[in-house]
């Protein structure tokens, strides 16, 4: 009988394949209902055994469980893609924050300096105390993708829903890190052209 940990692990990575093979260049000329089926039927198929272990656990074996974070944005990319529901505002904030945190954490958790960050995981007051204060000042601010993202990490941390008993990594993980990473950068450079896009038309305005 499988463990509740592996089954919530192989059902986040099924998940990740089946959003990220949904994702596929070429497949955007599908119909919108075959898109929006495409994942659920991938999401099947990876859970199917293959040589005594699905695919999905073949590749959990090899990067680890997810963290909440990175299922949170999955979940919603699902949803966009399958209903067309934008149900995840304020994304781009979130991952600026898994950014920022990645940038921080790893380096020292790696050790990179004399303080190890990871040790407050297992259980620090400190630390939920202040995962606490910023999802207060998320909601303030209207940032719900922050507030529930770190809700739903520490809810899920609680009641052990990985192997791993360290809040960090219900919070982020390498993947969700470096997908980060390349969002954010995206968006500055979007913003960036924009803002050229914009000082060109101001100059050369048309008559």
């Amino acid at each position: 009988m499988m463990h509740f940990n592996d089954v919530t692990g192989l059902l986040g990575m099924a998940l990740a394949l089946a959003v990220l093979a949904s994702r596929i260049p070429g497949l955007s000329r599908m119909s919108r209902t075959r898109r929006g089926w495409l994942p659920a039927a991938i999401f099947m198929a990876v859970l199917l055994p293959l040589g005594g272990l699905p695919l999905a656990g073949y590749v959990r074996g090899a990067t680890g469980d997810l963290s909440i974070t990175a299922l949170v944005l999955l979940g919603a990319s699902l949803l966009h893609t399958r209903f067309g529901w934008m149900v995840l505002p304020g994304r781009d904030k979130l991952l600026l924050l898994v950014m920022v945190a990645a940038a921080g954490f790893y380096p020292l958790a790696l050790g990179w300096g004399e303080y190890d960050p990871y040790r407050l995981g297992y259980g620090s007051y400190w630390l939920l105390a202040y995962l606490l204060g910023l999802a207060l000042l998320a909601a303030w601010k209207g940032m719900p993708a922050i507030t529930f993202t770190l809700a739903a990490a520490v809810l899920a941390w609680s009641v052990g829903w990985s192997e791993s008993t360290n809040l960090w990594d219900y919070l982020l993980d390498p993947l969700v890190s470096i997908y980060a990473a390349f969002a954010a950068a995206a968006q500055g450079m979007r913003y960036l052209r924009t803002g050229r896009a914009s000082k060109a038309g101001a100059t050369n305005p048309r008559a």
